[in-house]
């Protein structure tokens, strides 16, 4: 396929998928549940935060996480006391777990109090058309607190190599415009071109089919050489075809 011929073809599968009916089977729609900004930065944060496995259990365990924190999770994090944190005894997502959440909270509430919050800590301030550094300083911050080590793991490290694909689908849910109800545009401040593909089992294998990623590893490297296509075809909206390839790879199984 020409590449002219490989554009039009992921131009028309990204506007297939991104529309409301994709909500209704994927992790965005916890954030759909609120309309404040900051709830929907935290609820979004936590649901990409445990965005692994079946899709089904990510809504399930993302909704007990709303619920734990009476469905008002901005509140909760800046107000919650030690007791309504014991609440969380017994949740579990896989490798996350109720130590891990806690901690997500204590974490979250220190960047609101201390750092002007979650968009303003994921800026791009070193002059880049990446968030690489971003992601990194991020973390550096996120566990400047108190933590056990074990933590860490939930939050990906770009530029210890990782994909960092759930902070890269958070980043397209909070910058990408809301013009087709999918994703919510509420941060002014980032710039739709600099964002990234989440890379995962399902893109990475659409997009090597496709002849538009070569390195076999889903790491950062792939992450920027799907980067130079992804915005060759349109460079101010480059993860518009993250709905491509993943629709492609997970309900055409291309």
């Amino acid at each position: 396929m020409k590449k002219e011929e490989l554009k039009e073809f992921l131009d028309k599968k990204a506007s297939l998928y991104e529309n409301s009916k994709f909500i209704e089977s994927d992790p965005i729609q916890i954030p759909h549940q609120f309309s404040l900004k900051e709830d929907i930065e935290i609820a979004g944060f936590l649901a990409a935060t445990i965005a692994w496995g079946k899709r089904g259990m990510i809504i399930n365990n993302a909704s007990k996480m709303m619920a734990l924190m009476g469905n008002s999770p901005y509140d909760f994090v800046l107000n919650h006391s030690e007791d309504d944190l014991a609440n969380f005894e017994g949740f579990v997502h896989r490798t996350f777990n109720t130590d891990d959440f806690k901690f997500f909270i204590q974490s979250l509430k220190n960047i609101y109090q201390n750092h002007s919050g979650l968009e303003e800590l994921l800026q791009i301030k070193d002059g880049s058309d990446n968030y690489k550094t971003s992601i990194h300083n991020f973390k550096k911050v996120f566990f400047e607190i108190p933590h056990s080590p074990r933590t860490q793991k939930h939050v990906s490290d770009p530029v210890k190599g990782s994909a960092s694909k759930r902070i890269n689908m958070y980043l397209r849910w909070m910058v990408r415009n809301n013009k087709k109800g999918v994703d919510f545009g509420i941060w002014k401040t980032h710039n739709t071109a600099h964002l990234h593909c989440p890379l995962d089992v399902h893109t990475g294998n659409v997009a090597r089919k496709l002849t538009i990623l070569n390195r076999k590893q889903n790491d950062w490297k792939a992450i920027q050489e799907l980067d130079i296509t992804l915005r060759e075809f349109d460079k101010k909206d480059p993860v518009k075809y993250d709905f491509a390839l993943f629709g492609l790879g997970v309900f055409e199984k291309f």
